[in-house]
């Protein structure tokens, strides 16, 4: 069994149906509804989440699908013990919920800083505390994957307090990989850039690069490009589903080396 948060839309909603897919039931978990006034792209909503639902269990798989604010340790540990009394066992974590917005990091507001820290960093933590217990007591091992980004890896200009949150999984991710191999459970993380979902929508860059175009340098293009796409905006960006491919594979078998490793899914854009 899979737990996906920031399920309802983007990749999530990938990351779920693709694990359904593969044979993973599903807590899929989501806030659905405004983070914060500072978040300024439209929220998932709890008809997005029920589509993730369907789309699970059209892969003939059960999804026990929840509003869950990653924020809440309380609310994460309930729903883990639901989820773990419907389906027996919990064996993959996808720690994807996040948020981004755009500013200088002088001149932002504490809330603003305050909640893309408190949802990506801090929330993935304490998706983590409320997850491994049930992990570790099961004894099956199991994979978590961390979703980062290519700005927790390399930085880019106007967003700083969301590269500190990524960088900060990265942190988190080595860490726990030493903590809890004696148990067989692997963490790894994914460097994701420029994929097509809510979160990317261009008004909020356009802004902040309208107003201090030299940022600009810091947000460079992906050199490989898929072959026979004739979609411009699927070359400008990637879709979930191929951070899906990786999710998918670093939940499985096949990647079972692996652990305390960051994975790069960028098309080859960090190494410019």
């Amino acid at each position: 069994m899979a737990l996906v948060t920031g399920a309802a839309l983007g990749q999530g909603r990938a990351h779920a149906i693709r694990l359904a897919a593969e044979g993973a039931d599903v807590i899929a978990i989501d806030l659905c509804g405004a983070v914060s006034p500072t978040i300024t792209y439209p929220a998932a909503s709890s008809d997005d989440l029920a589509e993730t639902a369907r789309g699970v269990k059209a892969s003939g798989r059960d999804v026990l699908a929840r509003e869950v604010d990653v924020r809440d340790l309380a609310a994460l540990q309930h729903v883990v013990a639901d989820g773990v009394a419907q389906f027996g066992r919990l064996d993959i974590l996808v720690a994807n919920a996040g948020v981004l917005s755009w500013n200088r990091l002088w001149e932002m507001s504490e809330e603003q800083w305050d909640t893309v820290i408190e949802v990506n960093l801090s929330g993935t933590w304490r998706t983590i505390r409320a997850v491994l217990p049930a992990m570790i007591e099961a004894g099956n091992g199991g994979s978590i994957v961390i979703v980062s980004s290519a700005t927790g890896i390399e930085a880019t200009a106007g967003n700083g307090h969301y590269s500190a949150s990524k960088h900060g999984l990265v942190g988190l991710t080595n860490a726990l990989a030493l903590e809890v191999g004696e148990y067989g459970i692997r963490v790894n993380s994914i460097h994701p850039y420029a994929v097509e979902t809510p979160m990317t929508g261009l008004e909020g860059m356009s802004d902040i690069l309208a107003r201090h175009p030299s940022y600009l340098h810091s947000l460079s293009p992906m050199p490989l490009q898929p072959r026979n796409m004739t979609d411009p905006m699927r070359l400008a960006f990637m879709a979930p589903d191929e951070v899906s491919d990786v999710v998918t594979w670093l939940a499985g078998d096949g990647s079972a080396t692996l652990s305390g490793s960051q994975i790069a899914v960028d098309r080859g854009q960090l190494k410019y």
